[in-house]
């Protein structure tokens, strides 16, 4: 069973609180949880009482394991608790692996309009230089 610590929303609408909690990794966000390790209140006017964590219990968890996710990751450090960096495996993205006619299209119309837009750009920035020394050479 892989456990994680992660924040379950609570609170109501446009105020929300977390309780930030170890639960299964196959457990809903707001699901089941094994152990609730305090709170965290990011609407609270007082940074002091914005979170509240029993480092122990989280220290515990830890070194038995249990990933964080990047949010508690983040609480856990500001708390003091040593977190080791997180080491996970590149995701494996769907999608397509080979090119397509339509995707060379797209490349190739994108460069196009790229060197034509650098193309303005430089006669732009030229039309301004002549004008510039034109008229310094009128002042003078």
């Amino acid at each position: 069973m892989t456990v994680v610590i992660r924040m379950k929303r609570s609170g109501r609408k446009n105020r929300p609180c977390y309780r930030i909690s170890v639960a299964d990794a196959r457990s809903p966000r707001d699901g089941r949880t094994i152990e609730s390790l305090g709170f965290y209140d990011p609407i609270s006017p007082r940074p002091e009482s914005q979170v509240s964590i029993d480092v122990e219990r989280a220290r515990y968890w830890l070194e038995r394991g249990a990933q964080p996710s990047d949010t508690v990751r983040s609480i856990l450090k500001r708390s003091g608790v040593a977190v080791v960096p997180a080491v996970r495996p590149a995701r494996e993205r769907p999608g397509r692996k080979r090119e397509t006619k339509t995707s060379q299209h797209r490349i190739e119309t994108k460069t196009a309009r790229l060197a034509a837009k650098a193309e303005r750009v430089a006669a732009l920035r030229q039309a301004r230089r002549a004008a510039a020394k034109e008229a310094a050479a009128a002042k003078a």
